[in-house]
């Protein structure tokens, strides 16, 4: 099925894998965490083709995940994080989180901490409005649509 044709079903995820889905996207989402923000870096650290880069920075842009600038002084741009990309940081999290109890070989390589207080930060669990944990099996899924 066709990115386009993900893009235009009704269902939010569906259009989210659309743009998240190609697995580049999500790396290139890491080093920019990490603080990446030049083609160059992008390549470096990925070891990914120019042209499959720049296609995928293309395309980022242009779904709003990043933002292009241009480099005071300079004939090229740099990619910064939009409000997208940085409202993704929890969803990034839990799939890192994920990545590392289940993902083979299971280790951690990097840590996210918080500037103020120097402690981890973690993926968020779910928890319901009094702060308690929610277990899959307290989850109940209802529709908006008839299947």
């Amino acid at each position: 099925m066709s990115r386009a044709r993900f893009l235009q079903m009704p269902c939010s995820v569906a259009r989210a894998a659309a743009v998240l889905g190609e697995r580049w996207v999500i790396l290139i989402l890491r080093e920019a965490y990490y603080g990446a923000t030049r083609f160059e870096e992008f390549e470096r650290r990925l070891g990914i083709a120019s042209n499959i880069l720049s296609a995928r920075l293309q395309a980022m842009t242009d779904h709003g995940l990043l933002v292009r600038r241009p480099i005071e002084g300079s004939t090229r741009c740099a990619y910064f994080l939009s409000e997208s990309a940085r409202d993704f940081l929890p969803t990034y999290l839990s799939l890192k989180a994920w990545a590392e109890r289940w993902a083979e070989p299971r280790r951690r390589t990097t840590v996210f901490v918080d500037q103020q207080t120097g402690e981890e930060i973690m993926a968020p669990p779910l928890t319901r409005a009094d702060g308690s944990l929610i277990r899959f099996e307290d989850v109940q899924v209802i529709s908006s649509q008839t299947r």
